[in-house]
């Protein structure tokens, strides 16, 4: 297995170890597959935080089934989003953070970076939340003591040093694993309404139209498509080497957004487990109030009728946190080496980024209590959505640049997808500020 040199950064600065795992052109097809594995997974990670579980619950429990849709076409965005990341790495050999230092102005690079920075700030406050609680759930701590216990998870950084960028993948598909595994018992408990699910798949605008339901839409949109995942994806994928040919990278391309398609349909079927369990469970007994994770984890019990079903709920939570932690710092890593061509070691940065996520976390739990948890992951959620066209924008003109993207520039169809994608996601947020003031 390929070692990471033990520089101070290891193994979190994927610019290090561009191309360090290697493909012999003689390999057999499902060899070369195992060998493009990975960096989906690490992406898919920051699909199924904490944050998601706080959307998902909230929709759920109030809107039973039929918030189904907007998991599924905020996923179908993610991998369109996330193919253009492959495109971006691949062919330009650099990450978004990096293209963006070099084609714009010191001034937008700075506002780039600033919201760059935000969003994986609020990415860190879901996991904080998100980790304290399972720990409060699991052993009974409280949710403050729960909170100054994730401070302590620059040990397990630091523990990764040196360990090579195939074992942090390694450890990221047993956390998903557990995740996934989780919520396939808690489904078959909670024994859903399959016809009920089919229905909710279908879109509907006339269900955005319910009180609430478009807040909560849109926090779905930014629990689903995270704006830290694409400066990550970018930078992860030139772990791969590719060979400097039109072929090869027609071939790198194609294994690589097969890695990404079935990592991602791996992430939607998580998040759609969420929705179903609490639209099953919550939702259809006339539980239609459940916003917060707690009381969700409180009440699974009695009404699915096993106490195991609770004990996999706060596991999966906890899976799902420390997860979710790795890919953060790696992201964090990536943006300010990209935006700022600045190295640090990488527990300062997770040091740092960990600090700024205690405070509101704190000031959260004491202002609102501990059932205030959920609204602050619904709300880190919102802010990742406002975030989210600002990253967008740089990566879909890029990869439709002829001068940097040569024959693999994106076609009419992919330009059309992608920009309205970038118009609906960005007239969603107006219109939420708008239903906000007025």
């Amino acid at each position: 297995m390929y070692k990471l040199p033990r520089t101070a950064t290891a193994p979190f600065c994927p610019s290090e170890v561009k191309g360090s795992i290697k493909l012999d052109p003689g390999l057999p097809l499902h060899k070369k597959l195992l060998r493009f594995a990975g960096p989906g997974l690490l992406v898919s990670v920051g699909y199924m935080d904490p944050g998601n579980w706080a959307t998902d619950i909230e929709a759920g429990s109030r809107f039973g089934y039929g918030l189904l849709f907007v998991v599924l076409l905020a996923s179908i965005a993610a991998m369109l989003l996330q193919t253009l990341c492959v495109r971006l790495g691949l062919i330009v050999q650099k990450d978004l953070a990096r293209a963006c230092r070099d084609h714009y102005s010191p001034r937008v690079n700075r506002f780039l970076w600033l919201g760059a920075e935000i969003s994986i700030i609020a990415t860190d406050l879901a996991e904080v939340l998100g980790s304290a609680l399972a720990l409060h759930l699991l052993f009974g701590v409280s949710i403050p003591v729960g909170i100054a216990i994730t401070a302590f998870d620059t040990i397990l950084v630091l523990g990764l040093q040196g360990a090579g960028f195939r074992r942090v993948e390694a450890i990221m598909l047993g956390l998903i694993v557990t995740i996934a595994g989780c919520f396939v018992v808690q489904l078959a408990m909670s024994e859903p309404n399959w016809l009920g699910v089919a229905m909710g798949l279908v879109p509907s605008l006339e269900r955005l139209q319910q009180p609430g339901a478009l807040y909560l839409a849109i926090a779905v949109v930014g629990a689903t498509v995270m704006p830290h995942n694409l400066y990550l994806h970018s930078s992860i994928v030139q772990t791969r080497q590719v060979h400097p040919t039109d072929a090869g990278r027609r071939e790198a391309l194609r294994f690589a957004t097969l890695d990404t398609m079935v990592c991602l349909t791996l992430a939607f079927m998580v998040n759609a487990a969420i929705m179903i369990l609490a639209a099953s469970a919550f939702n259809s007994s006339g539980y239609r109030e459940v916003s917060d994770i707690a009381d969700a984890h409180r009440l699974i019990e009695p009404i699915v009728g096993s106490a195991l079903a609770a004990s996999l709920f706060a596991i999966a939570l906890l899976a799902s946190g420390q997860s979710s932690t790795f890919t953060g710092t790696i992201a964090g890593q990536i943006v300010l080496e990209g935006f700022l061509d600045l190295k640090i070691p990488c527990w300062q940065r997770r040091v740092i980024t960990r600090a700024l996520a205690l405070i509101p976390a704190y000031f959260g739990v004491l202002w609102f209590g501990d059932n205030g948890i959920s609204k602050m992951l619904v709300l880190s959620q919102v802010v990742l959505s406002f975030q989210l066209p600002f990253a967008m924008w740089p990566l879909i003109q890029f990869t439709s640049n002829k001068a940097m993207m040569g024959k693999f520039v994106n076609g009419p169809v992919t330009k059309l997808a992608a920009w309205s994608l970038f118009g609906v996601i960005t007239a969603a947020n107006f219109w939420l500020i708008y239903t906000f003031v007025f």
